[in-house]
Protein backbone atom coordinates (compact mmCIF):
# COMPACT_ATOMS: atom_id res chain seq x y z
CA UNK A 1 0.00 0.00 0.00
CA UNK A 2 1.46 3.57 -0.67
CA UNK A 3 1.91 6.42 1.85
CA UNK A 4 -1.38 8.24 2.66
CA UNK A 5 -0.83 11.01 0.50
CA UNK A 6 -0.20 9.39 -2.56
CA UNK A 7 -3.29 7.73 -1.94
CA UNK A 8 -5.61 10.32 -1.13
CA UNK A 9 -4.15 13.67 -3.38
CA UNK A 10 -1.54 14.00 -6.25
CA UNK A 11 1.07 15.92 -3.30
CA UNK A 12 3.61 12.79 -2.77
CA UNK A 13 5.85 12.86 0.17
CA UNK A 14 9.00 12.47 -0.60
CA UNK A 15 12.30 11.45 2.07
CA UNK A 16 15.72 12.69 1.00
CA UNK A 17 18.20 11.09 2.78
CA UNK A 18 21.76 12.24 2.23
CA UNK A 19 24.52 14.04 4.35
CA UNK A 20 25.77 16.34 1.31
CA UNK A 21 23.85 19.37 2.90
CA UNK A 22 24.14 21.20 -0.59
CA UNK A 23 23.45 18.33 -2.42
CA UNK A 24 20.13 17.35 0.11
CA UNK A 25 18.97 21.22 -0.36
CA UNK A 26 18.93 21.38 -4.35
CA UNK A 27 17.22 18.16 -4.77
CA UNK A 28 14.57 19.48 -2.13
CA UNK A 29 14.20 22.43 -4.15
CA UNK A 30 13.94 20.98 -7.32
CA UNK A 31 10.95 18.30 -6.11
CA UNK A 32 9.59 21.39 -4.30
CA UNK A 33 8.96 23.02 -7.31
CA UNK A 34 7.78 19.93 -8.75
CA UNK A 35 4.74 20.45 -6.83
CA UNK A 36 6.05 17.35 -4.31
CA UNK A 37 6.27 17.93 -0.35
CA UNK A 38 10.12 17.16 0.95
CA UNK A 39 11.75 16.03 4.01
CA UNK A 40 15.31 15.73 4.19
CA UNK A 41 17.84 14.05 6.35
CA UNK A 42 21.68 14.16 7.20
CA UNK A 43 21.80 10.58 7.93
CA UNK A 44 20.34 6.80 7.59
CA UNK A 45 19.16 6.92 11.29
CA UNK A 46 17.82 10.17 11.16
CA UNK A 47 15.60 9.23 8.00
CA UNK A 48 14.43 5.90 9.39
CA UNK A 49 13.37 7.71 12.62
CA UNK A 50 11.15 10.04 10.34
CA UNK A 51 10.23 7.49 8.26
CA UNK A 52 8.59 5.66 11.41
CA UNK A 53 7.28 8.71 12.30
CA UNK A 54 5.44 9.37 9.25
CA UNK A 55 5.80 7.25 6.54
CA UNK A 56 6.51 8.94 2.94
CA UNK A 57 5.60 8.09 -0.50
CA UNK A 58 8.95 7.56 -1.68
CA UNK A 59 12.42 6.99 -0.65
CA UNK A 60 15.44 9.21 -2.17
CA UNK A 61 18.65 8.06 -0.79
CA UNK A 62 22.27 8.15 -0.61
CA UNK A 63 24.59 4.74 -0.57
CA UNK A 64 27.09 6.00 1.84
CA UNK A 65 26.12 8.28 5.24
CA UNK A 66 26.99 8.32 8.85
CA UNK A 67 25.72 6.43 11.94
CA UNK A 68 23.81 4.07 9.09
CA UNK A 69 24.59 4.09 5.50
CA UNK A 70 22.17 3.62 2.91
CA UNK A 71 22.03 0.46 2.68
CA UNK A 72 21.44 -0.80 6.09
CA UNK A 73 18.46 2.43 5.74
CA UNK A 74 17.05 0.35 3.71
CA UNK A 75 17.22 -3.03 4.55
CA UNK A 76 15.40 -1.38 7.95
CA UNK A 77 12.70 -0.44 5.57
CA UNK A 78 11.98 -3.74 4.42
CA UNK A 79 12.19 -5.18 7.14
CA UNK A 80 9.10 -3.14 8.79
CA UNK A 81 5.98 -4.17 7.70
CA UNK A 82 4.03 -0.76 7.58
CA UNK A 83 7.52 0.49 5.22
CA UNK A 84 8.39 -2.18 3.31
CA UNK A 85 6.17 -0.60 0.54
CA UNK A 86 8.00 2.60 0.51
CA UNK A 87 9.46 3.06 -3.33
CA UNK A 88 13.24 3.69 -3.04
CA UNK A 89 15.99 5.98 -5.31
CA UNK A 90 19.28 5.16 -4.38
CA UNK A 91 21.40 8.41 -5.45
CA UNK A 92 24.68 7.63 -5.15
CA UNK A 93 28.61 8.20 -6.14
CA UNK A 94 29.20 4.56 -6.21
CA UNK A 95 28.89 3.31 -9.57
CA UNK A 96 29.71 0.31 -9.80
CA UNK A 97 27.91 -3.03 -11.05
CA UNK A 98 28.18 -4.61 -8.36
CA UNK A 99 26.95 -1.72 -6.29
CA UNK A 100 24.04 -1.32 -8.33
CA UNK A 101 23.07 -4.84 -8.16
CA UNK A 102 23.36 -4.69 -4.74
CA UNK A 103 20.95 -1.70 -4.50
CA UNK A 104 18.36 -3.59 -6.89
CA UNK A 105 19.00 -6.70 -4.29
CA UNK A 106 17.39 -4.91 -1.75
CA UNK A 107 14.92 -3.44 -3.82
CA UNK A 108 15.25 -0.32 -4.94
CA UNK A 109 12.99 1.08 -7.56
CA UNK A 110 16.22 2.86 -9.35
CA UNK A 111 19.98 3.54 -8.80
CA UNK A 112 21.09 6.85 -10.15
CA UNK A 113 25.10 7.34 -9.64
CA UNK A 114 26.22 10.70 -9.30
CA UNK A 115 26.61 13.17 -10.91
CA UNK A 116 23.06 13.61 -12.75
CA UNK A 117 21.26 15.58 -14.19
CA UNK A 118 18.09 17.01 -12.46
CA UNK A 119 15.66 16.37 -15.29
CA UNK A 120 16.56 12.67 -14.94
CA UNK A 121 15.63 13.45 -10.88
CA UNK A 122 12.53 14.15 -12.48
CA UNK A 123 12.06 11.71 -15.15
CA UNK A 124 12.93 8.83 -12.37
CA UNK A 125 10.39 9.78 -9.57
CA UNK A 126 7.51 10.52 -11.12
CA UNK A 127 7.81 7.30 -12.84
CA UNK A 128 8.91 5.48 -9.72
CA UNK A 129 5.51 7.00 -7.69
CA UNK A 130 3.13 6.15 -10.84
CA UNK A 131 4.69 2.68 -11.15
CA UNK A 132 4.41 2.19 -7.04
CA UNK A 133 0.55 3.57 -7.66
CA UNK A 134 -0.28 1.53 -10.45
CA UNK A 135 1.11 -2.17 -8.58
CA UNK A 136 -0.98 -1.21 -5.47
CA UNK A 137 -4.12 -0.54 -7.34
CA UNK A 138 -3.69 -4.03 -9.74
CA UNK A 139 -2.99 -6.08 -6.36
CA UNK A 140 -5.94 -4.13 -4.79
CA UNK A 141 -8.05 -5.17 -7.76
CA UNK A 142 -6.98 -8.78 -7.93
CA UNK A 143 -8.00 -9.28 -4.45
CA UNK A 144 -11.27 -8.24 -5.17
CA UNK A 145 -12.12 -10.76 -7.95
CA UNK A 146 -10.35 -13.20 -6.50
CA UNK A 147 -6.30 -14.86 -6.85
CA UNK A 148 -3.58 -12.36 -6.71
CA UNK A 149 -0.78 -13.60 -9.10
CA UNK A 150 2.54 -12.01 -9.81
CA UNK A 151 6.22 -11.83 -9.74
CA UNK A 152 9.02 -10.85 -6.27
CA UNK A 153 10.79 -8.29 -9.00
CA UNK A 154 7.42 -6.51 -9.30
CA UNK A 155 5.81 -6.58 -5.44
CA UNK A 156 8.80 -7.63 -3.21
CA UNK A 157 7.58 -10.08 -0.89
CA UNK A 158 7.57 -7.66 2.18
CA UNK A 159 5.54 -5.29 0.31
CA UNK A 160 3.29 -7.96 -0.88
CA UNK A 161 2.28 -9.24 2.96
CA UNK A 162 2.32 -5.82 3.84
CA UNK A 163 -0.72 -5.62 1.72
CA UNK A 164 -1.94 -8.57 2.93
CA UNK A 165 -2.32 -7.97 6.13
CA UNK A 166 -3.42 -4.70 5.98
CA UNK A 167 -6.18 -5.33 4.01
CA UNK A 168 -6.62 -8.17 6.38
CA UNK A 169 -6.60 -11.44 3.50
CA UNK A 170 -7.54 -14.65 4.62
CA UNK A 171 -5.99 -17.71 2.19
CA UNK A 172 -2.96 -19.69 0.86
CA UNK A 173 0.11 -17.78 -0.60
CA UNK A 174 2.28 -19.80 -2.14
CA UNK A 175 5.77 -18.93 -4.14
CA UNK A 176 7.81 -20.39 -6.00
CA UNK A 177 11.36 -19.20 -6.38
CA UNK A 178 12.60 -21.70 -8.95
CA UNK A 179 14.94 -24.35 -8.06
CA UNK A 180 14.36 -24.19 -4.62
CA UNK A 181 11.12 -26.12 -2.89
CA UNK A 182 7.72 -23.99 -3.12
CA UNK A 183 6.76 -22.23 -0.14
CA UNK A 184 2.95 -21.81 1.27
CA UNK A 185 1.96 -19.00 3.74
CA UNK A 186 -1.64 -19.39 5.13
CA UNK A 187 -3.00 -16.23 6.40
CA UNK A 188 -6.24 -15.49 8.97
CA UNK A 189 -7.21 -11.85 9.12
CA UNK A 190 -3.93 -10.80 7.55
CA UNK A 191 -1.82 -12.54 10.14
CA UNK A 192 0.69 -15.65 9.05
CA UNK A 193 -0.30 -18.51 11.05
CA UNK A 194 0.90 -21.52 9.07
CA UNK A 195 3.90 -22.17 6.68
CA UNK A 196 5.35 -24.87 4.70
CA UNK A 197 7.64 -26.37 2.00
CA UNK A 198 5.76 -27.98 -0.36
CA UNK A 199 6.65 -31.44 -1.12
CA UNK A 200 8.79 -31.74 1.87
CA UNK A 201 9.44 -34.97 3.57
CA UNK A 202 6.77 -35.85 6.66
CA UNK A 203 9.84 -37.42 8.30
CA UNK A 204 12.04 -34.11 8.92
CA UNK A 205 9.72 -30.88 7.76
CA UNK A 206 10.87 -27.58 8.90
CA UNK A 207 9.31 -25.50 11.10
CA UNK A 208 7.19 -22.80 10.58
CA UNK A 209 8.57 -20.01 11.56
CA UNK A 210 11.98 -21.39 9.91
CA UNK A 211 9.81 -21.28 6.20
CA UNK A 212 8.77 -17.82 6.56
CA UNK A 213 12.04 -16.87 7.04
CA UNK A 214 13.25 -18.89 4.30
CA UNK A 215 11.15 -17.22 1.80
CA UNK A 216 11.67 -13.64 2.92
CA UNK A 217 15.08 -13.48 1.45
CA UNK A 218 13.31 -14.47 -2.23
CA UNK A 219 13.92 -11.45 -4.00
CA UNK A 220 12.52 -13.27 -7.49
CA UNK A 221 9.95 -15.59 -8.25
CA UNK A 222 6.35 -16.03 -8.71
CA UNK A 223 3.52 -15.97 -6.19
CA UNK A 224 0.01 -16.38 -6.33
CA UNK A 225 -2.63 -15.87 -3.60
CA UNK A 226 -5.92 -17.56 -2.94
CA UNK A 227 -8.42 -16.51 -1.06
CA UNK A 228 -10.73 -18.99 1.31
CA UNK A 229 -11.37 -19.60 5.21
CA UNK A 230 -8.21 -20.39 7.25
CA UNK A 231 -8.70 -22.77 10.57
CA UNK A 232 -6.52 -24.34 12.96
CA UNK A 233 -4.13 -23.16 15.34
CA UNK A 234 -1.33 -20.11 14.72
CA UNK A 235 1.86 -22.10 14.48
CA UNK A 236 3.72 -18.65 14.30
CA UNK A 237 2.60 -17.10 16.94
CA UNK A 238 4.53 -13.90 15.89
CA UNK A 239 3.33 -10.49 14.28
CA UNK A 240 4.46 -9.47 10.59
CA UNK A 241 6.85 -6.69 11.44
CA UNK A 242 8.59 -8.86 14.50
CA UNK A 243 9.06 -11.59 11.65
CA UNK A 244 10.78 -9.19 9.38
CA UNK A 245 13.07 -7.93 11.93
CA UNK A 246 14.18 -11.39 12.70
CA UNK A 247 14.78 -12.15 9.35
CA UNK A 248 16.68 -9.29 8.50
CA UNK A 249 18.75 -9.92 11.78
CA UNK A 250 19.63 -13.31 10.74
CA UNK A 251 20.50 -11.88 7.19
CA UNK A 252 23.01 -9.74 8.55
CA UNK A 253 24.63 -12.26 10.58
CA UNK A 254 24.89 -15.13 7.69
CA UNK A 255 26.20 -12.04 5.57
CA UNK A 256 29.25 -11.52 8.40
Amino acid sequence: MLGPNLMKSSLARILIADDDAWMSRMLATVLTRRGYEVETAGDGATALARAIARPPDLLITDAMMPVLDGWGLVRELRARAELAHIPVIFLSALSSDDDRMRGFRLGADAYITKPFRYEEIDLRVSTTLRRARQIVEDARAQLERACLRGTLEQVGISALLFLLENEKKSGRLVLRGGGVPDVELWLRDGRLVRAALLGASEAAPLPDVACVHRVLTWTSGDFEFTPRAVDGPDRIGASMTHLLLESARLHDEAGR
